[in-house]
C-alpha cells in the first residue's frame, strides 16, 4: 500500500508539472469556457450511414490512447459510451500532435472531425482538431480491474461512474424509472406537489426521526419520516389526486435494503379505497417493466418475476396459515397468540398485542416466500394507526403491503378519515411511546383539525423508489442504486496524525540517480515517448542474462533478469517483431518502478515499462520494452 501511494503521488507530481508547463505556454485548459458539442458517441454510431463523411464534434474523457509514430488512436468516453478517434500529425499539425501525445488518460478533451469506419469496421472520428478542455490531476484506477473496492465506489461515485459502465447504466435507468412514474401518474390525472421536510411532528410511519434545531425560530424540529400527513391535508383541501416523490429520513440501521435517507413516493386519491390502490400499483409496475425493461418478465438474480400475470391477493391471516399452518382465525385472545408464538419459537415483547404477534408470524414465515407479485391484505389494527377498520371485522384494517422477491415494495390503505377514531389511535401510539417504543407516532393536532374539517373517502399508497430501482436494474444492494449513499465518515484526523508520526520516525530512503543526459530515444519508439516525463521517473538497473522466443507465439520474448537480489526474475515482453532474442542478451535494462499502467504515453497494454540501454559507436540509445499484463500495477522488479 505504501508503494502504491508513493506511485500515485509521483504521478500526481508529473501531471501537475504538465499543467504548469501548459499554463506557462499560454495553454491553460481551465481558461476554456465552453465547447460546442454536436453529437454523442452512441448517436454517431446509431446514425453512421447518415453521418459518414460529415463533421462532428464530441467531448468527453480520454480513456485510451495508443501512439503509433505520426498517427495515433484514442477513445473518448461521454454520457452515451465511447467512440474511437484517429489522430494524425499531418491532419492536426505538429504542435497540436505533440500536445496530444502529452495528454493523460482521464483528461477531458474535445475532438472535431469527420465520421468514418476503419479497415476493421469500427465507427470512428478522423480528428481534425483535438483540444484539452480540462486536465486530470489524479490518475484513474488501473484499467483492467476498474474500481472494484465497494467502499471506494460508494464514497467516490464520480470515479465509479467513469470506470464502471454498468454502474452508470443503473443510474440512467433510475432516472428513466422516476420519469416514467411521473408520466404515468400525470396521465392518470395526478398532481405532483411538495411538502415540508423540517417538521415539528414527524408522523405517518413507524420510525425514529432525526432531530435538529431551527436557529431562526429557536425551535427543535425533526426531519420527516413520511409524506402522508401533509398530502392528506391537501386531499382535505380539495386536491383530489396528489403525489410527491422526495427524500425522507429515518434514524435506523443500514443494510442492503435500508439507508437512513431514501426516496419515497406517496400518492393519495379521493373517492377510492385500497382496492383502487391495488389496481393502480399493478398497472404502474406493468407499465414500468415494459417501458424500462422492455417486457413484463424481469430477471432478479435467480428468479424470473412475471409482472404480466394478475398479481396474487391474499389476506395476512390466510398467508400466515398457508406458510406456517397457524390459523389466527381460531386465535381469539392475547394469551392464545402468545402460546402459539412460544410453540413456534416466534419472539415477542411484553407490550405486543395479538395483532402484533400475527405480524411477527408473517415476518417469520411468509415474507421471504413472496417472490412473485403479491398483495398481502387486511392487517391487524394494532400495527396500522392511520387506516380504516374493516366494517365486518374491526380487529383488522383495509391495508395491503405489496411484495416481490420477498421484499415489501409498497404499503397502502383505505385512509382513516374519522377524526374521533384517529385521535384514539394517536392516543394508543402515545402510550406505546411512553413504554419506550421510539418509533411510535405522536398526536398531530393540526392534522386532526384537518380531518375535522372533513376528508373524503381516500385511497393512499407509499412506494419505496430505491427498492423499485433495485428490482428493475437487478442490483444487489440499496447503495448500488443511490448515487451518494450514507457512509460512515473516514477518520481523517487520526489517519493524518498516524501518517505524520510514521513519516517522522522512518529512515529516509536512498534514491538512486541515473544519468540520462546522453540518452537518445531510438527512432522506432520516439513517437511513444514523452521523454521529459519519462526522465523524471525513478529507475533501477538490471541485466538481461538470457532471452528466448516463447514457443507458439510470434510476439513474445521471455527475459531472465539479474536484478541484484540474487534471485533471477522472468518476464515476458511482446516485442519479438522488433528484436531477436540474441540482440538483447547482456544488455542493461533500467526498470521503471514507480509507474502503474497508463502513467505514460497512453500505452494501455503494459503492466510495466522497461528501457534497454546499450552503446553503439559511443552513443547511448534507449529502447522501450512493454511487459505483458500478468505483472500487476505497481509491481517491482527488484
Amino acid at each position: 500500500m505504501a508503494q502504491q501511494n508513493k506511485d500515485t503521488n509521483e504521478l500526481i507530481k508529473v501531471r501537475r508539472q504538465k499543467l504548469a508547463d501548459l499554463q506557462a505556454a499560454g495553454k491553460n485548459p481551465f481558461e476554456i469556457m465552453k465547447y460546442d458539442v454536436t453529437h454523442h458517441s452512441k448517436e454517431i454510431k446509431d446514425n453512421f450511414e447518415e453521418l459518414e463523411g460529415k463533421e462532428v464534434a464530441v467531448a468527453g474523457r480520454l480513456m485510451f490512447k495508443r501512439v503509433m509514430g505520426k498517427a495515433s488512436f484514442c477513445n473518448v468516453q461521454d454520457l452515451q459510451g465511447g467512440i474511437q478517434a484517429y489522430v494524425a500529425r499531418d491532419e492536426i499539425g505538429v504542435e497540436s500532435y505533440q500536445d496530444f501525445k502529452k495528454m493523460d488518460i482521464g483528461d477531458i478533451v474535445g475532438i472535431k472531425g469527420k465520421v468514418f469506419a476503419t479497415k476493421t469496421g469500427e465507427k470512428s472520428i478522423h480528428a481534425e482538431e483535438v483540444i484539452l478542455l480540462s486536465k486530470s490531476l489524479k490518475p484513474l484506477p488501473e484499467k483492467f480491474h476498474g474500481l472494484t473496492d465497494t467502499d471506494t465506489r460508494y464514497r467516490q461515485r464520480y470515479v465509479d461512474l467513469i470506470m464502471n459502465e454498468e454502474s452508470k447504466e443503473v443510474f440512467i435507468k433510475r432516472s428513466k424509472i422516476i420519469s416514467k412514474i411521473r408520466s404515468y401518474l400525470d396521465g392518470q390525472g395526478f398532481m405532483e406537489v411538495e411538502t415540508p421536510m423540517l417538521v415539528s411532528n414527524a408522523g405517518g410511519a413507524s420510525a425514529r426521526p432525526f432531530e435538529t434545531h431551527y436557529n431562526a425560530l429557536s425551535e427543535d424540529v425533526k426531519l420527516r419520516i413520511s409524506l402522508e400527513l401533509y398530502l392528506k391535508r391537501l386531499i382535505v383541501g380539495g386536491l383530489e389526486k396528489v403525489y410527491e416523490i422526495g427524500r425522507v429520513f429515518r434514524n435506523e440501521g443500514v443494510d442492503t435494503r435500508h439507508n437512513p435517507e431514501f426516496t419515497l413516493m406517496e400518492l393519495y386519491q379521493a373517492y377510492t379505497d385500497y382496492h383502487g390502490m391495488m389496481d393502480l400499483t399493478e398497472n404502474l409496475y406493468r407499465y414500468l417493466a415494459e417501458e424500462v425493461c422492455g417486457g413484463t418478465k424481469i430477471q432478479y438474480k435467480d428468479f424470473e418475476i412475471d409482472l404480466g400475470k394478475p398479481f396474487e391477493r391474499i389476506t395476512m391471516v390466510d398467508a400466515v396459515k398457508k406458510y406456517s399452518g397457524v390459523d389466527f382465525k381460531e386465535i381469539k385472545t392475547l394469551e392464545e397468540a402468545r402460546a402459539a408464538a412460544e410453540e413456534h419459537h416466534v419472539e415477542y415483547e411484553e407490550r405486543h398485542k395479538r395483532g402484533d404477534i400475527l405480524n411477527l408470524f408473517f415476518e417469520e414465515f411468509v415474507e421471504d416466500k413472496l417472490i412473485q407479485p403479491t398483495f398481502v391484505m387486511d392487517h391487524p389494527v394494532e400495527i396500522s394507526p392511520l387506516t380504516k377498520r374493516k366494517p365486518e371485522d374491526t380487529d383488522y384494517v383495509e391495508r395491503f403491503e405489496f411484495f416481490m422477491n420477498g421484499w415489501e415494495m409498497a404499503n397502502a390503505y383505505s385512509e382513516l378519515n374519522d377524526p374521533i377514531d384517529q385521535r384514539e389511535r394517536f392516543k394508543a401510539q402515545e402510550e406505546l411511546l411512553a413504554q419506550g417504543d421510539e418509533e411510535a407516532n405522536t398526536t398531530d393536532e393540526d392534522f386532526l383539525n384537518a380531518l375535522e374539517i372533513g376528508m373524503p373517502p381516500t385511497g393512499g399508497i407509499g412506494f419505496g423508489i430505491d427498492r423499485m430501482v433495485m428490482l428493475l436494474t437487478n442490483s444487489t444492494a440499496i447503495r448500488d442504486v443511490l448515487l451518494f449513499p450514507t457512509m460512515k465518515s473516514l477518520d481523517a484526523d487520526k489517519k493524518s496524525a498516524k501518517s505524520e508520526n510514521s513519516t517522522s520516525t522512518a529512515a529516509p530512503e536512498k534514491e538512486e540517480v541515473v544519468d540520462f543526459s546522453k540518452v537518445k530515444v531510438e527512432p522506432l519508439f520516439e513517437e511513444f515517448v514523452d521523454f521529459d516525463t519519462f526522465s523524471k521517473s525513478d529507475f533501477r538497473a538490471v541485466k538481461v542474462k538470457a532471452c528466448e522466443a516463447v514457443k507458439k507465439s510470434k510476439k513474445l520474448l521471455q527475459f531472465t533478469l539479474d536484478d541484484g537480489t540474487g534471485t533471477d526474475r522472468t518476464i515476458l515482453s511482446g516485442i519479438h517483431a522488433y528484436y531477436e532474442p540474441e540482440e538483447l542478451v547482456g544488455k542493461t535494462l533500467i526498470a521503471i518502478t514507480n509507474l502503474p499502467p497508463r502513467a505514460m504515453m497512453g500505452i494501455e497494454s503494459c503492466g510495466m515499462l522497461l528501457s534497454a540501454i546499450h552503446e553503439e559507436e559511443g552513443e547511448e540509445k534507449l529502447h522501450l520494452l512493454m511487459v505483458d499484463n500478468h505483472i500487476p500495477a505497481g509491481a517491482k522488479l527488484y
